[in-house]
């Protein structure tokens, strides 16, 4: 466990650098490949993002069995929105797309397109009345230049948890600051929530939407949100401070898109709101057989722990509106600290009594819970 741990901080080390190491896992058959992009002209530019290869997997060929008990007869509105939500766990093959459609001012060169792929293990954290946690470990195995496939990758990816008629939505405000804002009955009534968390378990961002269902899919789209910048902009981009946009979840029966529509948009004195837009779509393709063994590992060896972060960020919350922190833990590398505390709980030198006071001086290292 120490050597996966070990191997997840250097990747997550090298995710904060902006080097981006996803895999392109090969598939059955011929894959289909599309362009949505400028088409005229041949001086396209190459998409960035992942470069290296993925051990070949195995796409399911059917329904799955929760998208069939998606579709039983006569479910409860809030059941069968619930099933949608325990539709996204399993394990895929994730493709990542961007694109800034749009350019502002519109002249000058535009932003190459961002293109990655990954193996993901979405596994079911929490399942209780009314609220269902998600949370996103990738897997991946390179194919090295001499044909060779490379010892798994694992890394802590992202949680989402999704609440029912919440009584407040967690949102974010500008580059390092979140505010709890209580919601109005009409905005609760029928509603969920989806709080996106960052690798820390700090928060993203949260917004607040209904599920449509049909037999073609099931669907929930949030309202406009804004959201620190992703490594996939940062890493490269210093023009603009947030993106502002929605988010959409689609349940299909052999997997689910995640769409966003992105506005990127600038903080304080510059001389436009807004610097470009963009779609983006990650596309979660179901897949069988796969070995996911590391990634279970180090999810049955820290969940505890940070389930103990959560509970901690919660006891911040439940005494402040608005949290501000000095950096974005994503950006400054500031999570190191809370990983290292993990690496100690999973080999058993450190209990989650000991590891609550530990969280919470990391948290307030970054201004936490400090107003």
């Amino acid at each position: 466990m120490g050597k996966l741990i070990a191997r997840m901080g250097m990747l997550l080390a090298g995710l904060a650098a902006g080097l981006v190491m996803a895999a392109e896992p090969a598939g059955e058959g011929r894959v289909p490949r599309y362009t949505f992009s400028w088409p005229l002209g041949a001086d396209a530019p190459a998409p960035r993002g992942g470069t290296t290869r993925g051990a070949p997997v195995k796409l399911a060929t059917g329904p799955s069995a929760e998208w069939q008990a998606l579709q039983a007869p006569d479910l409860a509105p809030q059941e069968r929105d619930r099933r949608a939500i325990l539709a996204m766990a399993g394990t895929y093959r994730v493709t990542f797309d961007f694109l800034e459609v749009a350019t502002f001012p519109d002249e000058g060169q535009r932003p190459r397109p961002y293109q990655s792929w990954g193996t993901e293990k979405v596994y079911v954290d929490r399942d209780e009345p009314g609220f269902v946690s998600l949370v996103h470990i990738l897997e991946m195995r390179v194919v090295g230049e001499d044909g060779r496939i490379s010892e798994p990758m694992v890394t802590k990816h992202w949680r989402q948890d999704w609440r029912y008629e919440p009584a407040y939505v967690i949102e974010h405000e500008d580059g390092r600051r979140w505010r709890r804002r209580t919601l109005s009955a009409e905005e609760r009534r029928g509603a969920w929530s989806q709080t996106v968390y960052q690798v820390d378990e700090s928060p993203r961002y949260g917004s607040v939407g209904r599920w449509e269902h049909n037999a073609s899919f099931s669907s929930w789209i949030g309202g406009e949100t804004a959201r620190p910048l992703p490594r996939r902009e940062w890493s490269v981009r210093n023009d603009y401070q947030l993106l502002y946009g929605t988010n959409r979840h689609t349940i299909l029966p052999r997997g689910w898109l995640h769409e966003e529509n992105n506005l990127k948009r600038t903080v304080g004195n510059a001389p436009l709101p807004y610097v470009g837009r963009e779609y983006g779509v990650a596309r979660y393709e179901r897949i069988v057989d796969a070995d996911f063994a590391a990634a279970d590992r180090y999810y049955e060896a820290t969940r505890e722990f940070w389930d103990a972060v959560l509970e901690v960020w919660e006891d911040v919350w439940s005494t402040n509106e608005v949290v501000e922190v000095t950096a974005n833990s994503d950006q400054s590398g500031a999570f190191a600290g809370l990983f290292q505390l993990a690496e100690a709980f999973a080999a058993g030198r450190l209990t989650v009594q000991a590891a609550k006071p530990r969280i919470r001086a990391a948290l307030e290292a970054q201004g936490v819970g400090r107003r």
